[in-house]
């Protein structure tokens, strides 16, 4: 799932370089809480009285942004609709006694299949698509920030995956399959959908983010003269789950999906995600009159950000690595103290300064990546949550399925997300604050690797017993004699979907909690970025090792990844063992930095504080702003396995 979050109560960037460069400057700071200032004084900040006397409710947008996750479900019910039929569609040849276009005949344990290319190719095709959706988002969000805004980059978005689906379905009618002409408007299709997914996806949940006006809790006075607190962080996280709901319940078209092409064919299935992304079209050309919409402010922080580590990357980095000065080499005021002033001041071809950036802005992204090395481990949980390219997929076709189609089980792990995500929240937590058992976030993180891992055991073992009862043995995979599978039933690949997404329940939570709350507020969409960026460094590790996809070797990718993904976990524990130590220390700072720019703003202004209150109040305040969303986004990511 890449999401642009900006907490923003500073004033905005401006493209001019010298504003940009002054951003934390003292200015920036007076207007900062000149603004608060204004603020507090419309809407007043609940006190701890009010906390402790008024109803605590839910704050409300428009109603009419709610129709943003109502895009969210068409365009993910039809990525997912395409996208999970795309293994049968390119690995398995047309069913004999078929009707052309896909679908067996009845009665048979044949599945549903038109090129024939094999496990192999349809592997790596389909890395390919994972390897561009989640790369691709990266590109959305810079070019939203930087030129085109939220919304027209969605409009583009729209455009390009209603491309997309057009292509794929003449791929699927069974003309052009039975006529070898498939396979070419089917990668086409594939690389525009996942253009499509990159400039919508890094979008919407910010877009639907930006119709809330309010930056934290206030008092608002009812028309019967009732006061009550709107409640920030519980609205936005209303919104999130509902946001997370769609995305499910649109992952879950894949069951009509996978039913439309075992019983009809393959231009069903991809007629249906077509139809149903057309709901997008009309969707948004009502809501978009009503939305408040950001102006993009031609700062890209990925932009900006690339440009810092390029910089820092300039001769003898590796020295200054080890000595710890690889982001200091990069600090403006380390370039003119080193006597580059030319560097410093030096422009590019369109009249910019090439280091645009602050020292703070190069601190800022110190920090980034550090939170964000956490994520390196999650290139191997990838490879074991979901196996290498169509593998499990594969598995599946090789087992007794009587009517059900191969690529159906895999709905499993949405459905095990949203059966657990509760468990956990109401039943499974709760237990263990109340027994004060600390399930630290790093904890969590490891218990979920071990559970990816498990289920790559559960695969090699399962690919074990196919080639044991196979009618082909150890050749399982292509197997043409008598029923053409193992008597094993299908239904036995669910234990591999159920542990992986019980694993994303506790992995993938905790690295965002992690990483947002150890980010400055302006890095936190870099940090979504990367971590989907993750996904796509997983994909093209799957990529080369397409070609260790034959039998008889398919039970090693299991053992190979589960092995990793056991030591991946066990150094990930003993590296981050003591971080809630950091964290509380950052926690700390951030703390005390509020305070004192609030006391230099108070000075300033002129004003005599004779307590600690007020700036104590600001503080908290700040730092509940800057954090208040961090399990809101644990939440989130827990339900979007299917992002």
């Amino acid at each position: 799932m890449s999401f642009n979050i900006k907490e923003k109560i500073s004033s905005r960037l401006r493209s001019n370089d010298e504003e940009v460069s002054s951003i934390n400057s003292s200015e920036a700071k007076l207007d900062k809480f000149d603004e608060l200032a204004e603020y507090n004084e419309k809407y007043p900040e609940p006190t701890a009285e009010d906390y402790a006397t008024l109803p605590k409710v839910l704050g409300h947008a428009p109603y009419a942004t709610y129709l943003i996750c109502l895009v969210e479900f068409a365009e993910r019910a039809s990525y997912y609709g395409v996208k999970d039929r795309l293994n049968n569609f390119i690995q398995l040849r047309l069913p004999t006694g078929g009707n052309g276009a896909g679908a067996p005949p009845r009665g048979t344990q044949q599945n549903a299949g038109a090129l024939g290319l094999g496990l192999q190719t349809a592997s790596a095709i389909t890395l390919l698509l994972t390897f561009l959706a989640y790369l691709t988002p990266l590109y959305g969000g810079y070019i939203s920030d930087k030129k085109l805004g939220r919304m027209k980059t969605i409009w583009y978005g729209v455009w390009i995956g209603a491309i997309s689906h057009i292509i794929l379905i003449i791929a699927a009618i069974p003309s052009v399959i039975q006529g070898g002409h498939a396979l070419a408007p089917t990668v086409i299709s594939i690389i525009c959908l996942a253009f499509g997914t990159g400039f919508i996806k890094p979008n919407l949940l910010p877009l639907l983010f930006d119709q809330y006006p309010h930056q934290r809790d206030i008092v608002e006075t009812r028309e019967d003269g009732k006061k009550v607190i709107l409640g920030r962080e519980a609205t936005l996280e209303r919104m999130t789950l509902v946001f997370y709901w769609a995305i499910n319940i649109g992952a879950f078209m894949s069951l009509a999906t996978s039913y439309s092409a075992k019983d009809v064919g393959f231009w069903l299935a991809y007629l249906i995600p077509g139809i149903v992304y057309i709901i997008m079209i009309p969707t948004l050309m009502l809501l978009s009159p009503r939305l408040k919409k950001e102006t993009p402010n031609g700062i890209s922080i990925i932009e900006e950000t690339l440009k810092v580590i390029k910089f820092s990357l300039k001769g003898g980095w590796i020295k200054r690595l080890r000595t710890g000065q690889f982001w200091e080499f990069a600090k403006p005021s380390n370039i003119a103290a080193r006597g580059e002033v030319q560097a410093v001041e030096a422009v590019n071809k369109k009249g910019k300064k090439k280091v645009s950036w602050t020292d703070q802005f190069v601190q800022d992204v110190k920090v980034t990546v550090d939170a964000c090395k956490i994520f390196l481990f999650f290139v191997i949980y990838n490879i074991n949550d979901g196996g290498i390219g169509g593998i499990q997929n594969s598995q599946a076709n090789t087992m007794t399925t009587n009517g059900v189609p191969n690529d159906l089980i895999n709905n499993f792990n949405p459905l095990t997300i949203i059966v657990l995500i509760p468990i956990l929240d109401y039943g499974i937590y709760p237990i263990l604050r109340k027994f004060k058992i600390e399930f630290r976030p790093v904890y969590r993180i490891f218990f979920g690797f071990i559970l990816a891992a498990l289920s790559s055991v559960a695969g090699a073992i399962i690919q074990w017993q196919v080639y044991e009862t196979s009618p082909c043995g150890y050749h399982a995979t292509d197997c043409e004699i008598g029923t053409g599978v193992s008597p094993i039933s299908v239904w036995a690949e669910t234990v591999l979907y159920i542990l992986g997404a019980s694993s994303e329940c506790f992995a993938n939570t905790a690295a965002y909690e992690i990483a947002y709350t150890r980010a400055p507020d302006n890095m936190k969409g870099l940090v979504m970025a990367l971590f989907l960026f993750t996904t796509s460094i997983s994909a093209a590790i799957s990529e080369a090792c397409t070609s260790a996809l034959i039998d008889p070797y398919l039970v090693w990718p299991f053992v190979a990844t589960a092995i990793a993904g056991v030591l991946a976990a066990f150094w990930f524990l003993w590296l981050y063992r003591d971080l809630h130590k950091v964290m509380e220390a950052e926690r700390i700072a951030k703390e005390e930095k509020v305070r004192e720019e609030y006391a230099e703003y108070l000075a300033e202004k002129g004003v005599n504080v004779k307590s600690s209150d007020s700036i104590d109040r600001i503080a908290d305040q700040q730092t509940s702003i800057k954090e208040e969303t961090d399990g809101l986004y644990a939440i989130g990511s827990a339900l979007s396995h299917r992002n």
